[in-house]
């Protein structure tokens, strides 16, 4: 509660706090420029001069323009075939398809409403799930996620919500879930301190002939449908037996109940996550350096991390294949002789912003 209320504290204050930089346009006079310095107290080190348009926001107006032969033809997700229902007017049992095999799903071309969502509203209203808990990072403002999970408490199902009210830009409006969710009963925590709370979980305990199932959702997207019909993403469902162990470590360890460091299947940040792929990067080296075949292709938003850019140097010179896909900033340099030449980056500019998050490794073919 002090976390909550020092935080809408500062969002408060937020409008007038002091500026960091100032960014003009490049033309801007000497005089206006002077005034805006002087009464807003910064230095000439922090003032930018940018060509062009200062607020880009403004760019979205042109997609509300009234030409249909300049927009993309609509697009309408389809449902993940396991989770497509048996008869056509008939409701999907998710857990049975998950029962069969783990469902991998991708958005937006495949539907986050008939996959996430109607897994989590399922969970909601099954007499035998126990248990539902889940991180949330991003949400939209009439989410039928929060809207499950409050349903889920109300049947007298334990609800854990993991709220990240340090989220950028949607401080004000997280805050607002969680005390809604509270109101209703969800036990709502706000991660570790110090740390921000980036994974995408989604965990059900679900009781089935009188033994303990658990069912699990990990994704690279956020629990939100707006975005997942404009972001490209990647959902894994699956009741493995192992990975259900882990998030019950960790979603123990993220609501404070235990202190976690040992996970069998899952590279969790900021411990695990880098020396595992380190780890991959380098037994991918040593198979190139034995004349086995050795490939990496790696997805991600940004590559800046100087371990695992160095570790892929090393893997190039070994002779590893390595393919990355950067949607933005890239610290990696191809093509620099007896260092890069294997490596190859390409960034993807299409209609869906790309978001997923991947790591590929042949790892002599297994």
């Amino acid at each position: 509660e002090e976390l909550i209320q020092a935080l809408e504290a500062e969002l408060l204050r937020r409008r007038f706090g002091p500026p960091i930089r100032l960014e003009v346009t490049d033309e801007m006079d000497d005089v206006t420029l002077d005034l805006l310095i002087q009464e807003l107290e910064v230095t000439d080190q922090e003032v930018y001069r940018l060509p062009g348009a200062l607020d880009l926001r403004g760019l979205f107006d042109l997609a509300k323009i009234d030409r249909p032969e300049l927009h993309y033809p609509p697009h309408v997700p389809v449902t993940a075939t396991a989770f497509q229902p048996a008869e056509q007017n008939g409701r999907a049992d998710l857990f049975a398809a998950i029962r069969k095999n783990d469902v991998l799903v991708h958005h937006p071309y495949e539907s986050f409403t008939t996959s996430v969502v109607a897994f989590l509203e399922q969970a909601a209203r099954d007499p035998h799930v126990l248990a539902i808990k889940q991180t949330l990072y991003r949400t939209s403002g009439d989410s039928p996620i929060v809207q499950a999970l409050i349903d889920a408490a109300e049947r007298g199902k334990q609800v854990l919500a993991l709220v990240e009210v340090k989220a950028r830009f949607d401080e004000a409006a997280n805050i607002v879930w969680a005390r809604k969710l509270e109101k209703a009963g969800v036990h709502v925590v706000y991660g570790l301190v110090g740390l921000k709370t980036h994974c995408k979980l989604l965990h059900v305990i679900r009781e089935e002939d009188g033994a303990l199932r658990s069912y699990s959702h990990i994704g690279t997207g956020n629990y939100n449908p707006k975005t997942s019909r404009l972001y490209e993403d990647f959902g894994l469902f699956t009741c493995d037996e192992q990975v259900g162990r882990d998030l019950t470590r960790l979603f123990n360890e993220l609501s404070g109940y235990a202190i976690e460091k040992k996970f069998k299947r899952l590279l969790v940040a900021p411990l695990h996550l880098r020396k595992g792929l380190l780890r991959h990067i380098e037994t991918e080296r040593r198979h190139a350096l034995e004349g086995k075949p050795a490939h990496i292709r790696i997805k991600v938003n940004s590559m800046v991390d100087e371990q695992i850019i160095d570790a892929l140097y090393r893997a190039s010179q070994a002779g590893v294949r390595v393919d990355v896909w950067v949607r933005g900033i890239c610290s990696l340099k191809v093509g620099i002789e007896g260092v890069s030449e294997n490596i190859t980056v390409r960034s993807i500019l299409g209609r869906y912003l790309e978001h997923s998050r991947i790591f590929a490794f042949l790892n002599d073919g297994e």
